[in-house]
């Protein structure tokens, strides 16, 4: 259940994304089934590349303060968008500063509709 609500929300910050940033859109025919492949692909990112990319720019997160991290979250999500679309997925980010403000969108609402609905199986354990 929570990697379901996981990918809702992923979902929800991709659409308000869309909705919010000039230069993020979908050009498919079933918006709802381009959030949904885009949410799994930025999951996968998110789990695979990204750890790599934290790990070879440490230095960097450390001289900045960690405002790199702002560069790593858009990469990961214009790589997101440039393998949806090799997937024939029409969620397109077009340039960097695209994915900059995407990202940033999308951590922020997340971060709000995780706390709006927060893992109820993590809390039990406690």
């Amino acid at each position: 259940m929570r990697i379901l609500i996981r990918w809702l929300i992923i979902m929800a910050s991709l659409y308000v994304a869309v909705w919010l940033v000039p230069g993020i859109q979908v050009q498919d025919s079933n918006a709802w089934l381009a959030f949904a492949v885009m949410a799994i692909i930025l999951a996968f990112v998110n789990a695979v590349i990204r750890p790599i990319l934290v790990f070879f720019s440490c230095g960097c997160i450390v001289a900045t303060m960690g405002l790199f991290m702002l560069v790593i979250n858009a990469a990961t999500l214009w790589l997101s968008s440039y393998i949806a679309q090799a997937f024939g997925v029409g969620f397109v980010v077009d340039g960097f500063w695209a994915a900059l403000f995407g990202s940033i969108v999308v951590s922020v609402v997340s971060f709000v509709l995780s706390i709006l609905f927060p893992d109820k199986e993590k809390h039990k354990n406690k």
